[in-house]
């Protein structure tokens, strides 16, 4: 009888083992071959050739088209540029100015949060930001 018991534990034990031994085989795998990854330098190159949208909030896009603003691809490559600028400096809430036009940015999520032009500015008072770019 205690030699059944023994076998058991035994069987026990070494199906544990063999369990324990395949999650480690499994885990010291790389998930990928490291010969099939692209090298840190692509990926770097492919981020910084990827363009970098600043995007419009829905009040934004309302601004700009209840007051027929200009807003094209020119104007959006200049605040891609702006945001950039702010970011550089390590600003978060950025008012830019191009031209007429004055747009409050979020430029952690480059996001345009609204925008105004010269005519219709009431008090000219931005709140809320930490940095001014002129595009």
């Amino acid at each position: 009888m205690v030699d059944k018991i023994q076998q058991a534990i035994l069987t026990s034990n070494n199906a544990a083992v063999r369990q324990i031994q395949q999650a480690q085989h499994r885990h010291s795998q790389p998930a990928v071959n490291p010969a099939d990854a692209p090298a840190f330098d692509e990926l770097l190159k492919t981020q910084l050739a990827q363009p970098s949208t600043v995007k419009l909030s829905a009040h934004a896009q309302r601004r700009i088209q209840s007051r027929n603003i200009p807003f094209g691809t020119e104007e959006a490559a200049r605040l891609d540029r702006a945001v950039e600028k702010a970011a550089g400096k390590g600003a978060r809430e950025s008012l830019t100015l191009m031209d007429d036009l004055a747009l409050v940015v979020s430029v952690k999520n480059r996001v345009v949060i609204t925008a105004v032009d010269a005519k219709n500015r009431k008090e000219d008072v931005f709140t809320n930001i930490d940095s001014v770019v002129l595009s």
